[in-house]
């Protein structure tokens, strides 16, 4: 979740103007109320991820009328903030309804990292197309890594599947219990 590990909410509230400390500060105040009941209900398991949305709805509105208020400021970084927060309102929250999925995207960027270092080796794609190709294969056998799938059993299967015409197959199940 990006909003919980954006970088730019520090960077308001280190701001020479005041309004721009103060949306910085209340929309710092949200999130950090939002994630300790993210954690809390984690430590409690059995509770129903939506009663953590209903629970905190007016801190979840305080954070959208904040970034309505400040969608179309002076100041460009709150601007953009604001915009963001909007744009993905419901991916940034997702947590909140299910409290179990991480809070940043960390980990994700982390497992890519060998493929970008992989690409720069190799001096990457010479087209588009080869930097999409190259994008979607790293992701399928990440993923089929994740969740202790064959990465080439897939990737046969889709292109067998492909050649005959077939519906494509979705990538394989997620293990129960992970």
């Amino acid at each position: 979740m990006r909003l919980f590990g954006n970088q730019s909410l520090p960077r308001l509230i280190d701001s020479t103007d005041a309004k721009v400390v103060a949306a910085g500060k209340g929309m710092h105040e949200v999130l950090h109320t939002l994630m300790g009941a993210i954690y809390a209900a984690r430590a409690a398991p059995g509770q129903e991820g939506g009663a953590l949305a209903i629970r905190h709805a007016a801190d979840i509105e305080r954070l959208r009328a904040l970034c309505e208020r400040h969608r179309d400021s002076r100041n460009d970084k709150l601007r953009a903030l604001a915009r963001e927060f909007l744009l993905d309102w419901d991916v940034i929250l997702r947590q909140v309804a299910e409290p179990g999925l991480p809070l940043t995207n960390n980990a994700a960027e982390q497992a890519l990292r060998h493929w970008v270092i992989a690409r720069r080796i190799s001096m990457g794609t010479r087209s588009e197309a080869g930097t999409r190709a190259f994008a979607l294969l790293a992701s399928v056998i990440e993923t089929c890594r994740k969740r202790s799938a064959s990465s080439w059993v897939f990737i046969a299967g889709v292109i067998a599947a492909a050649r005959k015409g077939l519906t494509i197959p979705s990538l394989p199940a997620i293990p129960v219990g992970v």
